[in-house]
């Protein structure tokens, strides 16, 4: 997927334009987050479940050759084969040897953001090779040709009526004048026109929540069935995923399974949990009669042990996301890249650098709600802070951010001074804001004021309150 992280700005900017997009956003905090909240009520280990599986990845993390040494030699135990690729054009390739030697035409595909990352669509399409989606929403965006903005909800940017319109645009052969008011009937006709594609497929090809040393399976979790369909009908199984994606044993996986969806759609469990072991034996009835599994780094070696090797914790669930206030209001594809949200602003510089992905870590107000409901626990406003420290120090902000948090600094090395000034202001504010509250416009402050009022300040700052509180006063 070719990035457009660098134009973040103006792809923000776009998004609080677009009206649609702010009416379909609007209800993602009246959905998962709330659904979210209630699951981990209703689990009163939840707290504890978190800090195991933080334990967990860690542990990985810390002997990860070793652990993908043991998976492999398991799943080729089993009749399987790993490809390890250093980079996304060696997994792109590997995928289409796979395909062309199995003589593929089409391969249907389960949701895989690793898919995504390395744009095995279009590479399958430039050599002749049909790719499917069968997920409902990847397989609405692959109709629209757009990328996902979203981990586990790829069309949540859009409104039922906008799927409605591609649906009798893209589906001629209906009756143009049927009714797709319910989103049942928008679904119903999705599975008709996947069943006989899933049938006929030459491939499947699905991404992996977890791999499993112990036992050298992979782990798919959804919520419709069709990974099922992906990966059991063709005679042909390419899993695709990422190097961190492993974990030692199938009691770890389950231990994860448990924070997984309660933080992902606040389900105890996801309707589908599928554990993928190796090639069809003798005796079993369906499944694959080869097995592949395509091992990515594309730059995680470099995360371990560094700054951001915490980032490698994610297992995807898109719990910051739901709860980001940037997010919520200028969505997934802002952001650039397959990556969205607080772990897409610290992860995708990780993966393509800070030149082509800088103005992501600087998408976040800080609230620090990401790490708060993070099931792995990861520390992500403080990454967000250290590629900040890091931009600045590589002299990779403007001139203008230079020079604004220099005077900054200067008044923050001097606290009289900074009182004096902070005072001085909130008092100029507060005077000139007392008709109405609040101001329509500020200068330097047009970014918050052409979509919102800031209100005027009142009373005294919370330093000299502070000041007061200590010498005994009220």
């Amino acid at each position: 997927m070719r990035s457009t992280a660098a134009t973040f700005e103006e792809n923000a900017r776009k998004a609080l334009a677009d009206g649609k997009l702010r009416d379909a956003l609007s209800r993602l905090s009246e959905g998962f987050p709330a659904k979210r909240r209630d699951a981990a009520a209703r689990l009163p280990e939840f707290d504890a479940l978190r800090d195991q599986a933080r334990d967990i990845k860690n542990h990985v993390l810390a002997h990860l050759d070793f652990y993908l040494e043991a998976f492999e030699a398991r799943v080729t135990a089993l009749g399987g084969t790993v490809h390890w690729c250093r980079t996304g054009t060696e997994a792109r390739d590997a995928v289409l040897a796979i395909c062309r030697k199995a003589g593929a035409r089409t391969v249907t595909k389960s949701k895989s953001m690793i898919g995504e990352e390395i744009a095995i669509n279009e590479h399958l399409e430039k050599h002749g090779i049909e790719p499917i989606e069968t997920d409902l929403g990847e397989y609405i965006i692959q109709l629209r040709q757009e990328p996902p903005s979203h981990i586990i909800a790829p069309a949540i940017h859009l409104t039922k009526k906008q799927i409605a319109d591609t649906f009798r645009d893209k589906h001629r052969q209906l009756a143009p004048d049927r009714s797709l008011e319910e989103p049942r009937t928008l679904l119903e006709e999705a599975r008709g026109e996947l069943r006989d594609k899933f049938i006929a497929a030459d491939v499947g090809l699905t991404g992996a929540n977890m791999l499993i040393a112990e036992t050298g399976s992979t782990v798919l979790v959804t919520n419709e069935g069709n990974a099922d369909l992906t990966y059991s009908l063709p005679k042909v199984h390419v899993v695709i995923a990422s190097l961190e994606k492993v974990v030692p044993t199938l009691e770890d996986a389950t231990t994860i399974l448990r924070v997984l969806a309660r933080s992902a759609t606040g389900q105890d469990m996801s309707v589908y949990t599928t554990f993928c072991t190796g090639p069809k034996r003798p005796n079993d009835l369906d499944g694959p009669d080869e097995f592949h599994v395509v091992l990515l780094d594309n730059g995680r070696t470099h995360m371990l042990g560094g700054e951001f090797h915490e980032m490698l914790r994610c297992i995807r669930c898109g719990a910051c996301l739901n709860h980001c206030p940037v997010y919520k209001a200028v969505g997934g594809h802002a952001y650039g890249w397959v990556y969205s949200g607080p772990m897409g602003a610290v992860l995708i510089p990780g993966l393509i650098g800070l030149d082509e992905a800088g103005h992501l870590p600087n998408a976040s107000t800080f609230c620090g709600k990401c790490e708060e409901v993070c099931p792995m626990r990861i520390p992500l406003p403080s990454m967000l802070r250290s590629w900040r420290r890091l931009q600045f120090e590589q002299r990779k902000t403007s001139a203008t951010s230079r020079v604004g948090l220099g005077l900054w600094a200067f008044l923050a090395r001097r606290p009289r001074l900074y009182r004096l000034a902070l005072g001085l202001g909130i008092a100029v504010l507060g005077k000139l804001g007392r008709a109405q509250g609040r101001f329509r416009w500020l200068p330097f402050g047009s970014a918050w004021t052409g979509l919102r009022d800031f209100p005027a300040p009142e009373g005294r700052t919370f330093q000299s309150r502070w000041q007061r509180e200590r010498r005994g006063g009220r």
